[in-house]
C-alpha cells in the first residue's frame, strides 16, 4: 500500500507541475517572478529536471533507510505544498482555481497524509514485543 501511495503522490505532483506550467506558477515564486517572462518560464520548467531526478533517486533508492526517509520527507512536502497553495489562493496572480487544479494540489496533500498514516499504522502493527510473543507460540 505504501508503494502505491508514494507512486500516486509522485504521479499527482508530476501532473500538478504540468498544470503549473499552464497556470504560469513562476509568477508566484520569489526569484522567478522578477525575471523576464521567457527566462522565468524556461527556468521553472528546467528546474524540475534536477528536482524530479532527486525525488526518483531517493524515493527508489536501493538503501531501505534512504528510501523510507525520502518518502517520508516527500509526503510531508506534499502536505506543506497543499498548505502553501491554500495560503496563496487569494493572491491576485493565483490561477489554480479549476477543479482539476484543486484536485491535483489537495489530492497530493491527502495522498501524502495517507502515506504517513499508513506508515504509522504499520509501525504500530509491527513491534518487537508482538514478534517475540509470536515466536514463543
Amino acid at each position: 500500500m505504501k508503494n502505491l501511495l508514494f507512486n500516486l503522490g509522485l504521479a499527482t505532483l508530476s501532473t500538478h507541475e504540468l498544470d503549473a506550467v499552464t497556470q504560469a506558477e513562476w509568477h508566484l515564486l520569489y526569484i522567478l517572478n522578477n525575471l523576464p517572462e521567457t527566462i522565468a518560464a524556461d527556468s521553472f520548467v528546467v528546474a524540475h529536471v534536477p528536482l524530479f531526478t532527486i525525488i526518483f533517486w531517493l524515493g527508489f533508492n536501493g538503501n531501505p533507510k534512504v528510501r523510507e526517509w525520502a518518502r517520508i520527507i516527500f509526503s510531508l512536502f506534499l502536505i506543506i505544498h497543499a498548505g502553501l497553495h491554500k495560503a496563496l489562493e487569494n493572491h491576485p496572480l493565483y490561477t489554480f482555481n479549476s477543479l482539476i487544479s484543486k484536485c491535483l494540489i489537495f489530492g497530493a496533500g491527502l495522498i501524502g497524509l495517507m502515506y504517513l498514516i499508513t506508515l504509522t499504522g504499520e509501525r504500530f502493527a509491527y513491534s518487537p514485543k508482538t514478534e517475540t510473543q509470536n515466536s514463543a507460540n
